[in-house]
């Protein structure tokens, strides 16, 4: 269990911020200014909050000096020391931890003789959580480590990053401005607004409500299914089966049996009054109205119960009218399997 309590006064800017959560990847969540790396920084030490505490499986971390809290820090940045090669690098933090079940779990072995500036910059990223993990942290901190990288070294990290939060015993507390990451990785989500907490949960759950949709941003939300992979087809598309019911994407680099975690957006969801026949999308399933809120604008957010699994769609206020949308309302949810993207699919 990892408990998080900060209190501080910055200029103008007063965070007041507490939360919760179990073991696995505690994502911080929020536009830019909304506090979440200065919470971070306050754990870490890095920052002297007016008021801080920190526990982790009840052991207070706040009241120790920073050099015996034993947290890992993962910047945006990697910095590693220039002049070392990887397997320095990691060597400097070792603390009688063995190094290959990371290094392995990294996939950063072909890299050890390296410099710094000979590795690509999602190859850096890695060296830097393996350092981490190696200091043996109570705590693992990682502060929007994919920020600096394009969208291809992020696709390339991402996998590791998941292995990370299977297979580490350290908490994780990963702070993100991005929808993507946090439904690939996230076990809780920390919603942040103004400094403040607005919701704290389990990410599926979360990313599904309605209520928090303003705070993820309109056009960013969207649900996590639940899945397993049941076969890949020689066209090209991959089967999964869901509580939902059978969903079909294009080729998911999982093993079939894998279990994966299926991120649909709330604008990729149409609905229907009846089965539709005759359309080109492959992904139609049965469901139920169990929340609708109106927006700001001409949209309205539904939440929608696909056989226990839950689903967002954003549509107009004037389609809603017509179709008669209200809680108990039942239908068909349709997805068009191209407009699930691969970065929205993840273990």
């Amino acid at each position: 269990m990892l408990e998080v309590a900060v209190r501080h006064s910055l200029g103008g800017f007063t965070l007041d911020a507490a939360f919760q959560a179990p073991g696995g990847v505690t994502c911080l969540f929020g536009r830019s200014g909304a506090g979440k790396t200065s919470i971070v920084r306050a754990v870490a030490g890095l920052l002297k909050a007016e008021s801080a505490r920190v526990t982790v499986d009840g052991k207070r971390l706040d009241t120790l000096p920073i050099h015996r809290r034993r947290i890992g820090y993962v910047f945006q940045e990697p910095r590693l020391f220039p002049h070392l090669d990887v397997a320095a690098n990691l060597h400097y933090a070792r603390s009688g931890m063995d190094a290959q079940p990371v290094i392995e779990m990294l996939g950063i072995g072909h890299l050890l003789e390296r410099r710094p500036a000979a590795l690509s910059g999602g190859e850096a990223q890695r060296v830097a959580i393996g350092r981490a993990l190696l200091s043996n942290p109570r705590l693992l901190l990682l502060d929007e480590p994919l920020a600096a990288l394009d969208e291809a070294r992020k696709a390339e990290i991402l996998p590791y990053l998941e292995r990370v939060r299977d297979a580490a015993e350290v908490p994780i507390l990963y702070v993100s401005h991005s929808v993507p990451e946090v439904a690939r990785l996230a076990t809780t989500l920390v919603a942040l607004e103004n400094g403040r907490v607005v919701r704290v949960g389990a990410a599926a759950a979360l990313l599904s409500d309605p209520d928090v949709a303003p705070v993820i941003g309109i056009r960013e939300a969207g649900a996590i299914l639940e899945a397993r992979v049941v076969r890949h087809h020689e066209d090209g598309l991959t089967e999964l089966s869901g509580v939902g019911g059978a969903l079909w994407l294009p080729r998911v680099a999982a093993v079939e049996g894998a279990s994966v975690r299926v991120r649909i957006e709330a604008q990729d969801v149409m609905l229907s009054t009846h089965r539709p026949e005759g359309i080109s999308a492959l992904n139609v399933l049965p469901v139920e109205v169990s929340a609708i809120r109106d927006g700001q604008g001409p949209g309205v957010m539904v939440q929608l119960n696909a056989g226990g699994a839950r689903l967002l769609a954003r549509v107009t206020n004037r389609s809603a009218k017509a179709m008669g949308l209200a809680d108990g309302w039942q239908g068909y949810a349709v997805v068009k399997t191209v407009s699930i993207a691969s970065g929205n699919v993840g273990g």
